[in-house]
């Protein structure tokens, strides 16, 4: 039997993401990928794969699954979520909960429930799944119907194949020094199309705050708040887009496109949010209240460099749960019952 995890509820929007496929947008194919880089890369990191492994992607609430072969190690990482595990051997297997790693063994059940504080939450098992590439990535697109586990959304019923039949018993990790929460301020290089707008829209648009609309999507973030008057209309020839384009169509409300988004389009970008923010974009929740600053190119490549030291770093933030565990409870405790005048 093909070692996998049967989906028993595959929650509102599940689907296998990787680092997406880069280099393909001149042939009109998404770049895609995880919405939220990071946390894709840590949930990787916990159970030891490479960060360019595939892992599925939970958007607003986890789904549920039984574990179809002998042993599987898992983690999920993202936004808080109640986690339930229910095993079939009725043995201890430890506190579950987003964070930290999980080895579970044949007949287990996970339910994972509603997510918050983000709109995404991402499961890595490890070594993978048994996932043919398209194009060089495991991503599902779901706009062009390829990649992923059938090229569509996760249903009940699938069996998502693993690499691994079993994996040897290990101490439970997790990560250390990883914050998701979304700045306050998202930052932007003006341009391509700026001067389609007067210097009073663009400050109107910087010095504002916008809040993500419900409907938002792996495509783009649409904003609601203060709408944008075009200089010389809202038509223009269409043009290259990459994740991150800021485009104001004619009725003048703010789209920034996401990790799906288009490869052209015919409207003016007002700036480009930077690579190094993308991953926050991504896991913003419905609501959340966003606003935005200009950067230089320059200011840009820094934080790029920045946020590719931290992606580097995360193997080595990765640590037993006992040393958090017990340093969490030495923080708390009472270590001095008394002083004692050593000069009496």
């Amino acid at each position: 039997m093909t070692p996998a995890l049967r989906v028993l509820n595959p929650g509102p929007h599940s689907s296998l993401q990787d680092l997406g496929r880069p280099g393909y947008q001149r042939m009109g194919v998404a770049r895609g990928g995880a919405l939220d880089g990071l946390g894709a890369r840590a949930a990787n990191a916990l159970v030891g794969n490479r960060a360019g492994t595939g892992v599925v992607e939970c958007i607003l609430a986890g789904f549920a699954f039984a574990l179809e072969a002998e042993g599987a190690r898992v983690a999920f990482f993202g936004g808080r979520a109640p986690v339930r595990v229910r095993s079939s051997t009725r043995r201890d297997i430890g506190p579950a909960e987003v964070g930290r790693t999980m080895k579970l063994s044949r007949g287990d059940v996970v339910e994972v429930g509603t997510i918050s504080s983000s709109s995404t939450l991402y499961m890595a098992v490890e070594g993978g799944f048994r996932v043919a590439p398209r194009l060089g990535s495991v991503s599902t697109d779901l706009r062009g119907g390829f990649g992923g586990f059938e090229g569509r959304l996760i249903k009940a019923g699938d069996l998502l194949p693993l690499a691994l039949d079993d994996v040897p018993d290990a101490e439970t990790m997790v990560l250390q020094g990883v914050d998701l929460a979304v700045p306050g301020k998202l930052r932007v290089v003006e341009g391509p199309q700026a001067g389609h707008f007067s210097i009073v829209e663009r400050d109107r648009f910087f010095s504002s705050t916008y809040a993500l609309a419900s409907s938002s999507n792996r495509m783009a973030a649409k904003l609601v708040g203060p709408v944008l008057a075009h200089a010389g209309g809202f038509n223009i020839v269409s043009d290259g887009m990459v994740p991150g384009s800021i485009q104001v169509p004619g009725d003048g409300s703010p789209i920034v496109l996401r990790s799906e988004s288009q490869t052209t389009g015919g409207y003016p970008k007002i700036g480009v949010v930077i690579s190094a923010d993308l991953p926050a974009l991504g896991r913003a929740p419905v609501g959340a209240a966003l606003s935005f600053e200009r950067v230089s190119m320059a200011q840009a490549e820094a934080a790029a460099r920045e946020f590719a030291a931290l992606a580097r770093s995360l193997p080595d933030r990765v640590v037993p749960a006992r040393e958090r565990d017990v340093a969490a409870l030495l923080s708390t405790a009472n270590l001095i019952s008394g002083v004692v005048d050593a000069s009496a």
